[in-house]
């Protein structure tokens, strides 16, 4: 009888301990990033005197080196399991992130950059498959929406903690950032790469051992597919309009001082701090597709918000509440979101293939959020704000046709529309792969 207790317990909250573990590593790799990456740019020009061409080569490496290892981190995770390759993640990030700091040429920087982003982009599946790992289909929204928090809360005070640090004028300074972040990867292979993984209770779907694999095996399910397409769509339309084209249109368009930008990027934080687990409860009982297209007409207002700051940039109290707005509504379609994309993408994958999946929704990611400051940024600059509204706008309404869309190709249980009753009792085999 108490191990039945003990058992349901365990359905109802997930595996506490890793779990826990895996939590304060997505804490401590976000910290590392908000700790640096709004930095790199003013160390490789300014710091180091390369010039923006080549801090625009740094951050250009750092994304491609995603492109290149995310098809073999999948592999490896199915392969090996989530630990080994979460290890090897952090060590090539704390490497990179080390080198970076010594770093005084383009060369020394660029390969630094590489081996940094590599790092950074491997723990990212690895993370989110852990994540799956510790938990139940009742609890693995919950633990979703608890990573986006904690990622947003560590990126935000790594950024404060790292301004306050960085000196310009002592390159010693940034070298002191880029230690420490190594030092917070170490950390997360400590903590969360030493975890033992618990075994995964699995949906019928989830048991299939037959079939393709690898990028076949993606491109064969129609609704994994469809969500790759949907959230590729979402990073390009607001993860990749965040820091870039809204940026540039409230400094540029709207003239909005970069100390309001800042107040309005800590009011989009903040609303997702506050909103996260309330939004969790609303989800509970919605279906996911609900839920994202849901987050596309919050999303419309905040680009509505941004037409009304457009027109009314003159009136300078007025254009930076809408300004603010932007943000805040963001963090609301944010919060609508995070207990929901990677859970379905938890619930699509077969246990053999949940690696690669995990892996390809982080290359669509990768790839969303590469070409997305691009589009924004060349739409603004170029004097073409109205155009740029109305291609995010439409990117919008696409949002919202594509989640509705969605619908029919998913079971019950992947679109959480399965009484959870029936979803926790159903007979299921347990999940065995390498730790």
């Amino acid at each position: 009888m108490t191990g039945t207790v003990k058992q349901q317990r365990r359905q109802r909250r997930g595996a506490g301990g890793p779990l826990r573990r895996v939590q304060i590593g997505n804490a401590l790799s976000a910290f590392g990033s908000g700790f640096t990456m709004p930095y790199m740019f003013v160390y490789v020009d300014q710091v180091r005197g390369l010039g923006s061409l080549a801090a625009g080569m740094v951050f250009t490496v750092f994304a491609l080196a995603a492109l290149a290892v995310l098809p073999f981190t999948g592999r490896g995770i199915d392969r090996y399991g989530p630990r080994p390759v979460l290890l090897a993640g952090a060590g090539l990030a704390a490497t990179g992130a080390f080198a970076f700091g010594h770093a005084t040429g383009t060369p020394a920087l660029l390969v630094s950059s590489f081996l940094f982003g590599a790092g950074v982009t491997t723990c990212q599946p690895a993370l989110a498959t852990m994540i799956v790992r510790c938990s139940t289909a009742a609890t693995r929204s919950h633990a979703f929406a608890l990573q986006f928090t904690l990622v947003n809360l560590g990126m935000g005070i790594g950024a404060l903690v790292g301004g306050q640090i960085v000196n310009v004028a002592d390159p010693a300074s940034l070298t002191r950032l880029f230690t420490i972040e190594a030092a917070t990867f170490l950390g997360l292979a400590l903590v969360t790469g030493t975890a033992r993984m618990p075994k995964v209770q699995l949906s019928v779907v989830q048991q299939k051992t037959d079939g393709p694999t690898g990028l076949r095996a993606l491109l064969a399910d129609k609704a994994m597919v469809r969500l790759g397409i949907l959230a590729g769509l979402i990073f390009f339309t607001c993860y990749g309009q965040f820091e870039s084209g809204v940026a540039a249109f409230a400094t540029d368009t709207v003239g909005t001082a970069p100390s309001t930008l800042g107040f309005a990027i800590g009011a989009n934080a903040v609303t997702i701090v506050v909103l996260q687990m309330f939004m969790v409860r609303i989800t509970a009982r919605r279906r996911r597709t609900t839920a994202m297209a849901a987050a596309g007409v919050v999303w419309l207002g905040a680009w509505a918000m941004a037409l009304v700051a457009g027109l009314i940039r003159t009136e300078t109290m007025a254009a930076t509440v809408a300004i603010v707005s932007i943000y805040a509504l963001f963090g609301v379609g944010e919060s609508l979101l995070a207990p929901t994309m990677g859970p379905m993408v938890a619930d699509l994958a077969p246990a053999r293939l949940l690696g690669t999946y995990n892996a390809g929704y982080a290359l669509v990611k990768q790839i969303a959020i590469a070409v997305g400051p691009a589009v924004g940024v060349l739409l603004v600059g170029s004097g073409t704000w109205p155009l740029y509204l109305a291609a995010m706008a439409g990117s919008t309404l696409l949002i919202i046709l594509l989640a509705l869309r969605l619908r029919p190709h998913l079971t019950a249980e992947q679109d959480n529309a399965a009484p959870a009753v029936v979803r926790t009792t159903a007979p299921v085999r347990e999940l065995q792969t390498a730790a």
